[in-house]
């Protein structure tokens, strides 16, 4: 068989082993980093006293139970400190914390950034934006986390908003940007889409229109930003 015969059919083989790497590639992943976090939790057991411990009060190890105790303490801790005693608590225990030079950075950094993520009433990788970035003509996808407040806003002529702009595939680091309000391009996709747009190089985009939206709406272009 020649060489030119054999062609199709390695285009095919190559064809079947992609789809097949598309599918197994994800699930092992997942997979991995799902054990990961489970051996994690489960390895937190230790901790605890000899005694205590489920193969001792039980006679054998149950696996994920790490994962259901730290549930269940997160859930205790939530429920405690959302009355006033267990507020004052957290509050004795932060102010000890404060007084720590290295470790008050680092809780107060990590406790603003939870507390701006997981709010209620926060806007933090609540909005996919499509802004001008790094120059004008190039369009970006970012992530609005918050509005322009305090010295930065009253500096400014324009109202801004606090822009993050991820790297690919990486998208947990990035850029902080201020960005003009009337700049900015809201998109319909979600988050989650919009995460998956970053991590995959722009492979994999959300349907459009949105089922929400029209058809006549995939016709319309993104407004052009004020000069």
């Amino acid at each position: 068989m020649s060489l030119a015969e054999q062609r199709p059919r390695l285009a095919t083989l190559r064809k079947y082993l992609i789809t097949g790497l598309v599918v197994w590639v994800p699930l092992v992943i997942t997979f991995f980093v799902l054990k990961f976090l489970v051996d994690l939790m489960d390895n937190s057991l230790l901790l605890l006293p000899p005694a205590w411990r489920p193969q001792a009060l039980l006679g054998f190890n149950i696996p994920g139970l790490g994962v259901v105790l730290a549930a269940v303490i997160v859930l205790l801790t939530g429920l405690i400190t959302a009355n006033l005693v267990g507020r004052k608590l957290v509050d004795i225990w932060e102010s000890i914390l404060h007084r720590i030079p290295l470790v008050r950075s680092i809780y107060s950094a990590v406790k603003q950034v939870m507390e701006t993520l997981l709010g209620a009433g926060g806007d933090a990788f609540r909005r996919v934006l499509l802004i001008e970035y790094p120059r004008k003509g190039i369009w970006t996808v970012a992530f609005q986390t918050g509005v322009g407040v305090g010295e930065v806003q009253h500096r400014t002529s324009r109202e801004v908003l606090t822009v993050f702009v991820p790297t690919t595939p990486n998208p947990t680091s990035g850029f902080v940007i201020m960005v003009p309000r009337d700049e900015v391009v809201e998109l319909d996709m979600s988050v989650e889409d919009g995460l998956k747009f970053v991590m995959s190089l722009g492979v994999v985009s959300p349907k459009w229109p949105p089922p929400h939206l029209p058809e006549s709406g995939a016709q319309v272009a993104p407004p052009q930003p004020k000069s």
